[in-house]
């Protein structure tokens, strides 16, 4: 197996260290330098960018003020940079980690978007940091675009925790990342040594409230709430994205409906579900 270091110690980062049992750095990167000394040091054959900035709640906060703005602009945009620039001058492979919220979608008229398609969504700064990026990275990198990252562990990044929390849900469908998928494709595809822009995601759309109803069927005290799309007034990034680019690799890409029984079971089983239902 290839070598693998990766940079940014936050929830995407560590899910993959723990599944590829690979080097990990929390060095914080200000030139390209930062990272050609880590490289130096690890020796690796690939390194994985998994540095970003999603707000200190929700993506909303890269808007707020200066100093998250400039945070924004930095870690979603400036550090990629720099990492490409790091892999030109040392041969080393660079996997970048993006996002697929960078795309207007019509649920009316719109095709499951493929990676062909020119990002154009710009109505939240972090989208635009985004696309910022990945027109500088695509031709020389490996960019995995995840999709609301759904998991059997709980965590704040779990979109199934934010939908308990919640307990506000709207109506339509989305592409989701179910993780324990997502990390063996990330596996596959640097075995493979492929480059360019990847989906990495499930098939199919979920709408949240499969998701909670499987869920119910083992905390049936829990209640939700189905809303309209309208009713959120926010910008968000709302669609369904194409996953035949990874699926022509030969890796295997789940339905997401298929993973929801295993992803609830399993997430059920590492959290106290006594204390769930008096919770809620």
């Amino acid at each position: 197996m290839k070598r693998i270091l990766i940079f940014g110690t936050g929830y995407i980062g560590n899910k993959l260290q723990k599944y590829l049992n690979c080097d990990i750095s929390d060095k914080r990167i200000f030139q390209t330098q930062d990272v050609i000394d880590e490289i130096e040091k690890y020796k690796p054959d690939v390194i994985i960018n998994c540095i970003g900035y999603t707000g200190e709640s929700n993506i909303d906060d890269c808007d707020k003020d200066v100093r998250r703005i400039n945070k924004t602009i930095v870690l979603n945009t400036f550090i990629p940079i720099l990492f490409l620039e790091a892999s030109y001058r040392t041969g080393v492979k660079l996997v970048h980690i993006s996002s697929g919220c960078i795309y207007n979608y019509d649920y009316a008229k719109d095709i499951p978007i493929r990676e062909s398609k020119k990002p154009n969504y710009f109505k939240l700064y972090y989208s635009r940091s985004k696309i910022y990026a990945e027109r500088v990275l695509e031709k020389d990198a490996l960019i995995l675009r995840i999709r609301i990252p759904l998991d059997n562990e709980p965590s704040p990044k779990n979109i199934l925790d934010k939908l308990i929390r919640y307990k506000k849900v709207i109506d339509v469908p989305n592409s989701v990342t179910y993780i324990p998928d997502f990390v063996k494709a990330v596996k596959y595809l640097i075995e493979e040594e492929y480059s360019g822009v990847f989906n990495v995601l499930n098939k199919g759309g979920l709408k949240y409230q499969t998701l909670l109803e499987e869920y119910r069927k083992y905390i049936p005290t829990f209640k939700y709430e189905l809303i309209g799309l309208e009713s959120l007034k926010l910008n968000r990034t709302n669609m369904i994205m194409d996953t035949t680019k990874l699926e022509s690799t030969g890796f295997q890409v789940r339905e997401i409906e298929e993973v929801i029984p295993e992803c609830i079971k399993e997430y059920l089983s590492r959290v106290d579900v006594a204390s769930l239902e008096v919770n809620l």
